[in-house]
């Protein structure tokens, strides 16, 4: 009877941490402060282009796949959106730095380098636009 209750304790438990995992899943999280970007981030900024998605990935991540195909195509049909790929694993440093604790993440930059929000996970394309698009009505017109 003990071992019925352990196995069920388990189970329990299992759905409620599945449940949290996905819960997490590509959420929109507010940027964290960061004193320096790292030198291969910051090599990626443009300054004509208002916001820059930096994904950081590893070399046998799945979802890396499916959030490149994402934000690529994001990118390429939004006006002063630009996405760029960046594989950490023989980096790991950059994604200490910075706070990464899994791939894929994406950090939403602004020309300066002002970390505006970040993803872990697969993003949900039309909740990251609504949450970029004040960033590219600040845009100087012009």
């Amino acid at each position: 009877m003990v071992g019925l209750w352990v196995v069920l304790g388990t189970l329990v438990l299992g759905l409620a941490a599945g449940a949290a995992l996905r819960w997490r899943n590509g959420r929109i999280r507010t940027a964290r402060p960061s004193a320096t970007l790292p030198e291969p981030i910051a090599r990626q900024l443009d300054p004509d282009t208002p916001v820059t998605l930096v994904q950081l990935s590893t070399t046998f991540c799945a979802p890396c796949r499916h959030t490149r195909a994402l934000l690529s195509h994001l990118a390429d049909r939004t006006d002063g959106l630009r996405h760029v790929d960046l594989d950490v694993t023989n980096q790991p440093e950059v994604a200490q730095q910075l706070g990464v604790l899994r791939t894929p993440t994406t950090l939403a930059l602004a020309s300066d380098g002002t970390e505006l929000l970040r993803v872990g996970g697969v993003p949900r394309a039309e909740e990251l636009l609504d949450a970029l698009r004040p960033h590219f009505e600040k845009r100087p017109t012009g």
